[in-house]
């Protein structure tokens, strides 16, 4: 399976020079003064900017981008004022290509700066600019030279935040719906889930600037013997090996509870190393049923002084706590995995424009 790519087409336009201006001096003591025409100003950018607080593209679908043209010069040898720049903010792991051909235009890397796109246009000179001992009054100025326009498909390739693991019937795929925008398929029999399915959980503010977007995969249910590829187990764990954290869902009204981490736990293990490593959560589920409540508190008991959530996605008990553990847990695993790049050597890209 690919990896999950957020998608959006966009239309992006540089601003238009302004035109030069074609004007004379005409004072009191001078009726007949020399040329006076201001130049145009210069059309905007179109700026891409790399923002690590984004996660999603939701914030670019049906937009188009217009930086502004420059103003027109004026007489006074007044210039016109430039155009705005227009910024486009996306998050880290973005890539751009040509909508029509698939051209690869740019592959942003994880690290903030920005991206000059394409450059405004420049403004036509105004007549000031043409006088000379032959020709005193030119009435020849240069129009602004044109913005560019591109129609873009944007692409987000990026791991999720937080990986869902647990039994079928867990509870995974009602948790994602009921937390996100995905709307998995959902029934009372395993196995529902034959792909992974991705929500954004997004906290905070629904301006980008303050917004927190969290991505959470909802894995295919594991059963005992998934490392050995029983049930679908390979193809199910590959795709945790590409989530940051890992939150392990216990059925509570499962006779089996007690011993589903422990299974879960050993086929991580069994795959790769690697996935135990992995910070995670565990959280118990279905507080609605009879006898829930006593099963949670002996699953505290059992990994104390770990953290133990407990939540009923069918009456929303625990969920707003399990909300503010996932952004916490999201920022950990990340500042984690940044500390590791850096140890690693990873080479941290520069801010570059042009």
């Amino acid at each position: 399976m690919e990896k999950f790519a957020d998608e959006a087409l966009i239309e992006v336009s540089s601003g238009s020079g302004g035109n030069g201006c074609v004007a004379f001096r005409r004072e009191k003591f001078a009726p007949r003064g020399g040329p006076s025409g201001g130049d145009g100003g210069r059309g905007g950018d179109v700026i891409f900017e790399v923002r690590r607080n984004l996660r999603t593209l939701a914030h670019l679908r049906r937009r188009g981008f217009d930086a502004e043209s420059g103003r027109d010069g004026e007489g006074r040898e007044r210039h016109g004022r430039d155009g705005a720049d227009v910024v486009v903010p996306v998050p880290p792991g973005t890539v751009l290509r040509d909508a029509a051909t698939g051209e690869l235009l740019r592959d942003f890397g994880k690290e903030p700066g920005r991206w000059v796109f394409l450059s405004g246009g420049r403004g036509g000179w105004g007549n000031v600019h043409f006088k000379s001992p032959v020709n005193q009054a030119p009435r020849k100025a240069l129009p602004g030279q044109q913005g560019g326009s591109r129609k873009l498909r944007v692409e987000l390739q990026v791991m999720a935040d937080l990986g869902l693991v647990g039994f079928p019937n867990a509870g995974k795929s009602s948790l994602l719906d009921r937390l996100t925008n995905a709307r998995p398929r959902i029934a009372a029999y395993p196995f529902t889930t034959k792909i992974p399915n991705l929500g954004v959980l997004s906290l905070g503010s629904a301006h980008y600037e303050d917004r927190r977007d969290i991505v959470i995969a909802d894995i295919p249910g594991l059963i005992e013997g998934a490392s050995g590829g029983a049930g679908l187990g390979i193809r199910f764990l590959k795709h945790i090996s590409r989530t940051r954290a890992l939150v392990f869902l216990i059925d509570l009204s499962d006779e089996s509870w007690s011993g589903a981490f422990d299974i879960v736990y050993n086929e991580l293990e069994a795959f790769s190393p690697e996935l135990i490593r992995k910070k995670r959560l565990i959280v118990g589920t279905k507080l609605d049923l009879a006898g829930t409540a006593e099963r949670l508190a002996e699953l505290r008991a059992m990994f104390a002084p770990e953290p133990v959530l407990g939540i009923s996605v069918f009456s929303g008990e625990g969920l707003p706590a399990l909300a503010a553990a996932f952004s916490a847990l999201a920022g950990e695993a990340e500042a984690a995995e940044a500390v590791g790049e850096a140890a690693a050597g990873e080479p941290v890209r520069e801010e570059t424009e042009g």
